[in-house]
């Protein structure tokens, strides 16, 4: 452990290390995962990027453009190709 980490308890009684100031538990986010579904195929701040904009399905996130959903907090250029992925798969693409 490096001087730059604090340790943590979160609400639920989770102890963990960060050194950021990001109040996110690393392991209620890994127990809240999807197994299935769009959320599913994400990291941690893209799947809660697209639940603050209530996108839980490929059909909700179709709505939206690329450009749109690039500009959202947590939503980086890795997400994009798994999203695209996800929307293919289901015969939909990102709005024009």
């Amino acid at each position: 452990m490096t001087s730059l980490e604090n340790n943590r308890t979160c609400k639920k009684g989770h102890h963990y290390s960060k050194t950021s100031d990001c109040p996110t538990c690393p392991i209620c986010e890994a127990q809240r995962k999807p197994k299935s579904g769009l959320l599913s195929v994400l990291s941690a701040p893209a799947r809660r990027a697209l639940e603050r904009k209530n996108i839980n399905t490929v059909e909700d996130l179709s709505k939206y453009s690329q450009a749109e959903i690039l500009s959202w907090h947590g939503i980086g250029p890795s997400s994009i190709p798994k999203l695209l992925e996800e929307l293919k798969k289901n015969g939909l693409s990102f709005k024009d």
